[in-house]
């Protein structure tokens, strides 16, 4: 196999689609420099095309047809199935990684779902998505090279197929071989030898039982040849050559090469055993446990008919889904009426069994369920699996479920056993919320039903999007109403694809931000001062390029505007700065006056007080946000930050809103690591190496671009990867005060907080407006919340009431404790308007 010139075809501007069709023509034609062809033929494989896809393929016996399943006749490994050895689902990933290891590879353990290290998508969808964008680019190194992983990962866009087709998931492992090297050591023969070898010696598979099927692969502006592999109907995996890359002239071997190899865990598995459909063998306790439960009766004469065409039934592919059953039917010669029922409601309980362990690691990894972002799907897999449980009266404990789950997938998962009490409260409260919303769907679907009979796919759509009423309930409730609604049978897989256009549509719609241009400069990275102290107020520099009032530096120790924390303020040979910030790796630096040229040397001072503040607010951040983990759980996760002058704000994930007594611990616990002295280490790591040290967690603030990664380290308590100002010392910070939590979002969490110099401030306009309310009161500061309880209460019964009450306040009763905290929940106002209520409320008293 050698690379070849592509030529201008293959430029940039081509989508994904027509380059894979225009490079298909090239494999087809030379086979041989694509494919590692020379093994199959070492093998006794032969090449051919298929008579009703067209599609080539390899075979080591007379195959007619392709091993796809529409081409060969569904899946055929049930009754005699081809595989020598057979794996339960755990022995799969520890025979495969074992074997792998052999042959020179390293297995690694799994990244987390919630793909925090990426701008461009919410989850892991395949085992590569873990390796970009920085690996892949060759900016870091991986973690290993080459390796294999048991990659869990999400997708959406199949889950009206869940528990239908007997193979589709939501939530499913991705075994992982990849490598990433340069042309001149990227062995793509012993890449795929090595597969070959586990569907011969893993699975102890004959020749003549696998089918290798030529393919290509394009997407993110890369694209290269793959080899699909196939026994008895079943794909169980695909090997895809990253090679090329689009450039504006053309098509141009990739400086390092990519093996992405992703094999169906759940698959591979099911295949080795023979059995009905993969949710047997993936959840083996699990389903045993809810047949159990429910009662159901397996009807084994009919699942052996019907599994073997349990793939057409495919929601995505199949336009007519009641025409596919009425072909299975005259397959299996069974009444369509017969086989549903026989089928249905056995895949309903396969679809309860796959989406809890969906929501048990989504929420294990921290993504919780909500109305926004990816969370929605999480929902929407939450509440399909409960409208089963509530249809067939099951009595099913969905966390119990989850529970068993973790206790079988320990030998491979054993973090997801550690992290059940968080799973528990986030579906305790999912539960709620689901049954909050059954109520008032009910109403809902009937007032909709009594304006008309009939209830159009688009309006369904929205009764989901805007009201949480799921098509299920609409079905249900319209069926007892003597109403016959019609649910489209891909209705979650279109709605997530209208979830995702809205989010394109919406990122299409941000504004770019101006860009400051230095013409005819050859100017070099701005060398940040900032990084290891945060005390050093003056330095020396030179200037190097000027546009107008906005100037660039050799070397600066002014922190431009990122990460939630605003910019410094100074001088530059005594010109005001007003503003700092980031342009690519350039720091720009705003000026209130110009008078600056190339060349010039300059002076520079930060103020002081600013910095030492919004350090302050900084730290104070990653303290509140490490003790909101720890009180509240690890599902915890910076949503955002803002670290202002006068004040802060931290948001986070969480289910529900922060009760009192939670908010009370996450403060003190803070300010116990305040006054514990705990130093702030601040320095540089090697992405990957930071990762393998400290985990995903890292990645608090969002995602941190470079090969090497800025980490701050409370020691024992926080570690983030983070740019900003740091202490050095958490007792600089000050004492630390949550003035105000609330909800902003579905799962975000608001915590308003002051710190250091910025919470004198705050008791000092505390303290004014008490005194003030103290004089409208005619009391003492201390009185003030007994007393405006009075008013309060004085106030109701004369003008809600509107019956005489006595104008004059008695109350003496003194408070002990936050005094502004109480007086602002007594008068149901903000502390800042408290003085403004007191004195409408004296006024309407007195009118």
């Amino acid at each position: 196999m050698t690379s070849t010139n592509l030529g201008s075809a293959f430029n940039r501007s081509i989508p994904p689609k027509q380059i894979k069709q225009e490079f298909k023509k090239k494999t087809d034609k030379d086979p041989d420099r694509y494919y590692a062809t020379s093994v199959l033929k070492g093998e006794g494989f032969a090449r051919k095309k298929c008579p009703k896809c067209s599609a080539y393929y390899w075979t080591n016996c007379d195959k007619e047809t392709c091993g796809d399943p529409q081409c060969s006749g569904g899946f055929r490994f049930f009754d005699d199935k081809p595989a020598k050895h057979s794996y339960d689902y755990i022995k799969l990933w520890l025979k495969f990684s074992d074997m792998f290891k052999d042959s020179g590879y390293t297995p690694i353990k799994r990244y987390p779902v919630a793909a925090r290290w990426r701008k461009d998508t919410d989850f892991v969808q395949a085992s590569i998505y873990d390796f970009q964008p920085y690996v892949v680019s060759g900016e870091v190194e991986p973690p290993a090279n080459p390796l294999v992983v048991p990659q869990l990962c999400l997708r959406f866009n199949d889950i009206d197929n869940v528990g239908i087709t007997g193979a589709h998931y939501s939530c499913f492992v991705m075994i992982g071989q990849h490598a990433f090297m340069p042309p001149e050591k990227y062995n793509q023969t012993k890449y795929f030898q090595d597969i070959h070898t586990w569907l011969t010696k893993g699975l102890g598979l004959p020749k003549e039982e696998i089918t290798y099927h030529e393919d290509c692969w394009a997407g993110g502006g890369n694209f290269g040849p793959s080899m699909e592999y196939f026994s008895r109907g079943l794909e169980l995996g695909n090997q895809v050559y990253m090679s090329y890359e689009q450039t504006e002239a053309g098509a141009r071997e990739l400086k390092l090469k990519v093996l992405d190899m992703g094999m169906g865990h759940e698959r591979n598995a099911w295949f080795s055993q023979g059995k009905s459909t993969s949710y047997e063998t993936t959840f083996p306790t699990v389903v045993k446990k809810l047949k159990k439960i429910s009662g159901i009766s397996v009807n084994d004469s009919v699942m052996k008919k019907f599994l073997p065409y349990s793939s057409y039934l495919n929601a995505d592919e199949a336009e007519d889904l009641d025409k596919v059953w009425r072909f299975i039917s005259k397959q299996t010669r069974l009444e369509v009426s017969e086989l549903r029922e026989s089928v249905i409601p056995l895949s309903h309980l396969y679809s309860v069994a796959e989406h809890s362990r969906t929501l048990l690691v989504s929420s294990s990894d921290g993504a919780l369920p909500s109305e926004v972002g990816g969370g929605y799907n999480l929902r929407v897999l939450y509440r399909r699996a409960m409208s089963f449980i509530d249809k067939y009266n099951w009595d099913i404990d969905f966390f119990g479920l989850c529970e068993e789950h973790a206790h079988y997938l320990k030998p491979i998962f054993p973090e997801l056993s550690e992290n059940l009490e968080d799973v528990k409260h986030i579906l305790d409260y999912e539960k709620k919320k689901y049954k909050e919303s059954k109520i008032r769907s009910r109403g809902m679907i009937e007032r909709e039903l009594s304006k008309s009979a009939h209830i159009s796919d688009e309006r369904l759509f929205t009764l989901y999007e805007s009201h949480g009423v799921r098509p299920e309930e609409v079905a249900e409730v319209s069926c007892e109403m003597g109403k016959e609604i019609k649910v489209p049978d891909n209705f979650y897989a279109q709605l997530t694809e209208r979830r995702e256009a809205q989010k394109n549509n919406q990122e299409a719609q941000t504004k770019k931000e101006e860009v400051i241009e230095f013409k005819n400069l050859n100017l070099i990275p701005t060398k940040s001062l900032y990084f290891d102290d945060w005390k050093p107020r003056d330095f020396e520099a030179t200037i190097l390029g000027v546009n107008g009032n906005y100037v660039i530096l050799d070397r600066t120790m002014f922190y431009p505007t990122s990460g939630g924390q605003l910019h410094d303020l100074g001088t530059i040979n005594n010109l005001e700065v007003t503003d700092v910030f980031k342009q690519g790796n350039l720091i720009v630096h705003k000026l209130k006056n110009r008078s600056f040229k190339p060349g010039d040397k300059a002076k520079c001072h930060i103020d002081f007080e600013r910095r030492k503040q919004l350090a302050q607010h900084h730290t104070a951040t990653h303290i509140l946000n490490g003790a909101a983990k720890k009180i509240l759980g690890n599902h915890v996760w910076q949503a955002g930050a803002a670290k202002l002058l006068h004040k802060a704000r931290l948001d986070i994930t969480h289910f529900d809103n922060l009760t009192e007594n939670q908010t009370k611990q996450i403060e003190t616990l803070a300010n116990e690591i305040v006054q514990e002295k705990v130093p702030v280490k601040k320095y540089f790591l090697p992405r990957s190496e930071a990762e393998q040290r400290f985990g995903f967690t890292l990645y608090q603030g969002g995602v941190v671009p470079g090969k090497e990664l800025r980490i701050v380290e409370i020691v024992n308590f926080d570690t983030e990867a983070c740019g900003g100002t740091h202490l050095n010392n958490t007792e600089e910070a000050g004492e630390i005060k949550i003035t105000k939590t609330s909800k902003i979002q579905d799962g975000i969490i608001r915590i308003e907080f002051v710190a250091g110099n910025a919470l004198k401030g705050k008791e000092s306009e505390s303290s004014g407006i008490i005194d003030e309310a103290a004089k409208l009161l005619e009391c003492s500061p201390s009185q003030v919340p007994a007393r405006s309880r009075e008013l309060f209460e004085k106030w109701k019964y004369k003008v809600k009431k509107k019956r005489d009450v006595e104008i004059e306040l008695n109350s003496t009763e003194e408070s002990s404790g936050d005094i502004l905290k109480e007086t602002s929940e007594i008068l149901k106002t903000q502390p800042e308007h408290i003085v403004k209520t007191v004195a409408r409320f004296l006024k309407e008293l007195r009118e």
